[in-house]
């Protein structure tokens, strides 16, 4: 899930021959549910952002284990391992 649009998940969704639906959160609805929206500084402002987080969630709903602050570098590993 991001907070990009739609058509975007749309276009990243074929590129990369995902099998699974992409959630766009264009409102941040989710994202301030989370609390992944956090102060960030570029260019010396200070913007809100998306803090790259992960959440495994199971089958019932409850959040099982959460990744905040994500690096990419050996994440989709560090998820997959955690699996039940």
């Amino acid at each position: 899930m991001s907070k990009d649009s739609v058509a975007s998940h749309k276009k990243f969704k074929q590129k990369y021959q995902l099998p699974f639906q992409l959630l766009a959160d264009v409102d941040a609805a989710l994202c301030n549910a989370f609390g992944v929206i956090s102060d960030k500084s570029m260019y010396g402002k200070i913007l809100k952002g998306v803090t790259r987080s992960t959440f495994l969630i199971d089958a019932s709903g409850t959040i099982v284990k959460v990744w905040p602050k994500v690096s990419v570098q050996g994440h989709a590993e560090d998820v997959y391992s955690s699996l039940p």
